[in-house]
């Protein structure tokens, strides 16, 4: 069981940064995959990033390639989302998630689920 607490979300304006932490507990944290997703309003949850259990590997979706940037840090049990050259288009929840197995990018092979966190970008 692992249990995922998103933080950092807020306002901000285009071309801003911000970073968002994602705080887990629960045994065996560094085992698991880690992946970002965003839900804008009246949209369908996509994609954002993910890294494997040792941060050897990452993905992102195209749009953000160049401006963001995925981490973990397995001895404190975090992942990050550093997110710079914010756009409007990347107002959303953005919700992090946890996959025991392979590193994927898709929602359907992640176990654990934070609730969420909200950025806005105003242009």
């Amino acid at each position: 069981q692992v249990q995922l607490v998103e933080s950092g979300g807020g306002l901000v304006q285009a071309g801003g940064s911000l970073r968002l932490s994602c705080a887990a507990s629960g045994r065996r944290f560094s085992l698991y995959a880690l992946g970002w997703f965003r839900q804008a309003a009246g949209k369908e949850r996509e994609f954002v990033a993910a890294i494997s259990w040792n941060g050897g590997a990452t993905y992102y979706t195209d749009p953000v390639k160049g401006r963001f940037t995925i981490s973990r840090d397995n001895a404190r049990n975090m992942v990050y989302l550093q997110m710079n050259n914010l756009k409007p288009e990347d107002t959303a929840v953005y919700y992090c998630a946890a996959d025991w197995g392979v590193t994927s990018t898709h929602e359907g092979e992640y176990d654990y689920w934070g609730q969420g966190t909200q950025v806005t970008v105003s242009s």
